[in-house]
């Protein structure tokens, strides 16, 4: 038995060991740009930009194959931010500061169809078939993807209230 749980021990070291070598020497280095593009996006992997993930849009940003403008929750600062970094020209003409916004369901209007459910990417709406939905408020990332699909228009997009739990420092205004 000790014989048993020696080789084990023994075994489970010289694999280790091995495991940890070749990681060190055959590791494939990747792009530090797209590590830093990742960095600045909001990682909410929301899919807007018509990526699968804020990962899939940093590595097209990396690689040029898509605008500095691709994010809509990325706001003008985020954006030039982006567009120094990669060396490249942005048009912020289309680009807007937006008020952040968190989805509230009103539960009179809500008939628990579950469209809001699927398509929120953040797992945000609590509910199910047939139930009065909610929205977990620390959650949501107002993409309004929920917005957009409810049957019975009864989503709507309200503005983040100022606590003190949600205050932050605003941005100063950027010299033009």
């Amino acid at each position: 038995m000790l014989i048993a749980i020696a080789s084990l021990t023994i075994l489970g070291l010289i694999l280790g060991w091995l495991l940890g070598l070749a990681a060190h020497y055959l590791q494939v280095g990747g792009n530090p740009l797209v590590e830093q593009v990742a960095a600045l996006l909001p990682g909410s992997q929301c899919g807007q930009c018509g990526f699968p993930g804020c990962g899939a849009a940093a590595q097209a940003l990396a690689e040029g194959r898509a605008p500095v403008t691709l994010c809509p929750a990325a706001d003008r600062a985020l954006t030039e931010e982006l567009a120094g970094l990669l060396g490249v020209s942005a048009d912020l003409s289309a680009v807007a500061d937006q008020e952040p916004v968190v989805a509230h369901i009103h539960e009179q209007l809500c008939v628990g169809c579950t469209r809001c459910f699927k398509r929120c990417p953040t797992d945000a709406i609590l509910g199910g078939p047939k139930m009065i939905h909610a929205v977990f408020p620390d959650a949501c990332i107002g993409c309004k993807k929920c917005f957009e699909v409810c049957p019975t228009e009864g989503i709507e997009m309200r503005p983040i209230e100022v606590t003190l739990r949600t205050w932050y420092w605003p941005r100063p205004a950027l010299a033009g």
